[in-house]
This record gives C-alpha cells, sequence and structure tokens, in this order.
C-alpha cells in the first residue's frame, strides 16, 4: 500500500502509548482506592475505644468523627460521646 491511498496509518505513536498507559494507570487506581480504605479501618478495641469522653475530648469535637455516627480511622459504629487514643481536635 503506498502512503498516497487516503489510509490512514494506525502506528503506534509514544504520545498515544503514554496516554493510554496513564488511563489504565488512573483506572486501576480509582477501583482499588475503595478496597484501600475499607482496609485501613482499624477495630474499636486496638485504638481503646470508649462509649464516654475523656475530658472535654470526645468523637463529636474530634476532626476524625463522621457524622452521624463513624470514624475515618475506627470500624463500626461510634458515639458523638466517645473517645479513643487517636482523638484529634477539629478544627475551628
Amino acid at each position: 500500500m503506498s502512503a498516497t491511498s487516503g489510509v490512514p496509518s494506525r502506528a503506534f505513536t509514544r504520545r498515544i502509548v503514554l496516554l493510554h498507559s496513564a488511563g489504565c494507570a488512573a483506572g486501576a487506581a480509582a477501583l482499588l482506592l475503595p478496597v484501600k480504605q475499607a482496609v485501613a479501618k482499624m477495630n474499636q478495641k486496638s485504638v481503646a475505644y470508649q462509649d464516654t469522653p475523656k475530658d472535654d475530648q470526645k468523637c463529636s469535637n474530634c476532626s476524625l468523627f463522621q457524622e452521624p455516627n463513624a470514624c475515618t480511622l475506627v470500624d463500626g459504629e461510634i458515639s458523638p460521646e466517645g473517645w479513643c487514643k487517636f482523638w484529634v481536635k477539629k478544627a475551628g
């Protein structure tokens, strides 16, 4: 076939290979992200979680608390009045 036949060439260029590779990597990262987050949570016993506050420290004023009853680090139902050793004061 000659170059003047009007049929576009399907040759792989470096740009095409890099764009496809980046797309595949982004897709894989998006699929693995929920798995990573699920594995990251610790059980309540390992973080010394308790249902009562420790002085003025309680889950409701912790930056890791997710209303109404969850935590970014600790697995299971979390009381807003609870406390664990990873308590971090909420900004503001």
